[in-house]
């Protein structure tokens, strides 16, 4: 499957995703609760599949210590704040601000040397904020939350940029299972135990209904969107992976009107169609810079091939 059409579906996923964690936190779930029951079932589920895959979950020291430093960030502040943004503020106004995470996550790659941050990518970023841009302003009074609540989805969007630009180098030496393997355990450790006091008031006879978004929430979102990201980023580079997050706002701001009643406007539409049109211009970039690379290696060597050898 293209990699393009593998990073849209993994984006579709997450985005119902929002909807999918208020729908479960107003009805009773505790936010690190519903967090820590996701990892602690994934882990489980993940880790026999790669020990039975794998035959191992070992890596090497300096490649587990940056992966799990990079947890701590992606998976354990990340979740935290993921769910205290839901909670306190809109799902529309949450993914909204998660959308800065093309911008933040070429940053990151610049910072950590792993990719430059090419003009093309700093015009593709800034015209497809534009566009999340104007589904703010077409959000009028539907954009709602607290101070705090915004902060904690700026922060979300900052902890997860940073993971995805450390799990590039990791991906050319493990699998993306064995690499989630160990994230996910990293968290089904960490979530419960910043979350004791809320399972300790936690009620658990919430319904079907709650325990089956939690499920989908978990094969879905969590376990298969991941696996397949992971192997993207390693295809097609952080910055350029990351761009499909600026579609994000607009499926989730959709999943918001249908499943949550949440308003749309023509202003937020349009908003929407200036994300999509700069990402097809930087997939239209990317390929056009691919290709005069082609061209240029490909004129090198027939040049070499004319030169006469020195005897």
């Amino acid at each position: 499957m293209p990699a393009d059409l593998v990073l849209l579906s993994v984006v579709i996923a997450w985005a119902l995703n929002f909807s999918v964690a208020k729908y479960v936190l107003e009805r009773g779930f505790e936010p690190i609760v519903y967090s820590a029951v996701r990892y602690i079932a994934a882990a489980a589920v993940l880790c026999a599949v790669t020990l039975r895959r794998e035959g191992s979950l070992r890596m090497e020291r300096r490649d587990l210590v940056l992966l799990l430093a990079a947890g701590l960030g992606g998976v354990w502040v990340n979740q935290i704040a993921f769910v205290y943004a839901i909670r306190l503020s809109g799902v529309t106004t949450t993914a909204l601000i998660m959308g800065t995470m093309p911008i933040l996550t070429a940053l990151a790659a610049a910072a950590f040397r792993v990719e430059a941050f090419s003009r093309r990518f700093a015009v593709a970023g800034v015209v497809s904020f534009g566009g999340v841009a104007l589904v703010v302003a077409g959000s009028g009074g539907s954009v709602r939350g607290s101070i705090l609540g915004e902060l904690l989805a700026l922060a979300a969007a900052a902890t997860w940029s940073v993971y995805t630009v450390a799990l590039k180098p990791l991906a050319r030496r493990y699998s993306p299972y064995r690499i989630f393997s160990i994230v996910l355990l990293e968290g089904a450790v960490l979530l419960p135990l910043s979350g004791i006091h809320q399972f300790a008031h936690q009620e658990w006879s919430l319904g079907a209904g709650p325990w089956s978004a939690i499920a989908f929430s978990t094969a879905g979102p969590l376990v298969l969107a991941n696996l397949l990201w992971i192997s993207s980023v390693e295809r097609v580079g952080p910055s350029r992976a990351a761009l499909f997050t600026n579609l994000q706002p607009v499926f989730a701001t959709a999943f918001a009107l249908v499943l949550l009643a949440e308003g749309i406007s023509w202003v937020q539409v349009a908003g929407g169609a200036l994300i999509g049109a700069a990402l097809l211009v930087a997939r239209r970039r990317a390929r056009a810079a691919g290709r005069r690379r082609i061209g240029v290696s490909a004129s090198t060597l027939r040049g070499m091939a004319r030169r006469p050898r020195k005897r």
